[in-house]
């Protein structure tokens, strides 16, 4: 098997061919998880690639563990801001950052310490090539499922009715964490904070946050996503939506659970959830659009007259069904209108199809799939399957 040296030179290799293609005499990346992707450790630090030549990782801390596990040879103490610009030869003019990522303090900050250098956004380059995963890059997704569905398999032992929200996902997380599961959940767009998962039933799934179909009515106005303090009742549909994330690879999986009986119109939509989930499997091929998904994804919803509650509450629905996934949450690809870029073998996508119901809460299916020539390939075996629980007599 490859070595993790290789990768990251191969890494390293493609990043430096797509600079100079744009003609971008190097790369500064300063994002904790780009870092940790071409170099093996993430220790707060600065990474140069040049265009041409071998990178420089700069360390403010801790440089002895950066030495240890960097997969790049050439490891420096941070320099003080007089000796940034001497570090760095001055034909390198044009240097490229990821501004979807970078705050304009650190920005303007940089600015000053490399005078007249013209920075450039780099964001969708370092984005598309992390977006296809190697062989060892799916290994690690592979058992970060793994984990995370065994964790979910134990959820008929200990749910209950009468128990609130907040104790569902305490389990959970309890477990996810006893299991292994690192307990960060990366997001990488602006503003956005997210909760290793949630466990939320009935109304309280009908609350809205940020750019998803369910998030959960929360704790208080300051944290208002995830497993509220209201009571899991008889009767009514309990969503559980975690993360599992293992050596920093995450995977997203959503399974429904109902303690009693379900009414018929949820569970026609789950039914609904379920064949859009496969036909938007089938299509997760190479050359894809991926609009294209979401556009079947929202005609399917349509056709079951199911289009007002499709992926949020009427007024506020999302207009995706599924995300790319990796080191972050929200990685490329996105299955959403409006983003009409092929699909690359490789690439590794959450399938989410929800309906949210005014008053009676949120229902659907989520897994982890691989591109591929023959379709998705999911990445857990967990059954889709609602499971019923019998009520505690």
């Amino acid at each position: 098997m490859m070595t993790l040296k290789t990768q990251s030179q191969q890494r390293i290799a493609r990043l430096q061919e797509e600079l100079r293609k744009k003609e971008v005499h190097a790369a500064f990346l300063l994002m904790p998880v780009d870092i940790y992707y071409f170099t093996g450790t993430r220790q707060n630090a600065a990474l140069w690639v040049p265009a041409e030549g071998q990178p420089v990782l700069l360390v403010r801390k801790s440089f002895c563990r950066a030495k240890c596990e960097s997969l790049i040879e050439d490891v420096r103490p941070f320099p003080s801001s007089k000796e940034f610009d001497s570090c760095f030869s001055r034909e390198r003019q044009c240097i490229g950052m990821t501004f979807d990522a970078v705050p304009i303090q650190q920005h303007a900050f940089y600015s000053r310490v490399l005078p007249g250098r013209q920075f450039v956004d780099i964001s969708m380059t370092v984005r598309e090539i992390r977006s296809v995963k190697t062989a060892y890059e799916l290994d690690q997704l592979r058992e970060s499922a793994r984990m995370l569905a065994a964790v979910f398999a134990e959820v008929p032992r200990f749910l209950k009715a009468g128990m609130r929200e907040l104790d569902l996902a305490a389990e959970m997380e309890y477990r996810l964490r006893k299991s292994g599961h690192e307990g960060y959940v990366r997001m990488r767009a602006f503003n956005q904070e997210l909760f290793g998962g949630m466990a939320v039933s009935g109304s309280s799934a009908t609350y809205g946050f940020f750019d998803g179909a369910v998030t959960g009515k929360g704790l208080s106005g300051a944290s208002p996503q995830g497993a509220s303090l209201d009571p899991i009742r008889l009767n009514e549909p309990v969503l559980v939506d975690f993360a599992g994330v293992f050596n920093g690879y995450i995977t997203d999986m959503t399974r429904m659970f109902v303690i009693g009986s379900l009414e018929p119109d949820l569970q026609r939509a789950f039914d609904s959830a379920i064949d859009i989930q496969e036909a938007v499997r089938k299509a997760l091929l190479p050359g894809t659009i991926c609009e294209e998904l979401y556009f079947t994804a929202a005609s399917m919803a349509e056709k079951a007259g199911l289009g007002g509650c499709f992926m949020g509450m009427p007024g506020e629905q999302s207009r995706f069904v599924g995300h790319g996934v990796g080191l972050e949450l929200d990685e490329m690809p996105i299955l959403a209108q409006g983003v009409s870029v092929p699909l690359l073998a490789g690439q590794v996508v959450a399938v989410e199809p929800k309906f949210v119901f005014p008053g009676k809460g949120a229902i659907g299916i989520e897994n982890t799939f691989i591109i591929t020539d023959e379709g998705g390939v999911r990445l857990s075996d967990l059954p889709d399957d609602i499971i019923f629980v019998a009520p505690c007599s």
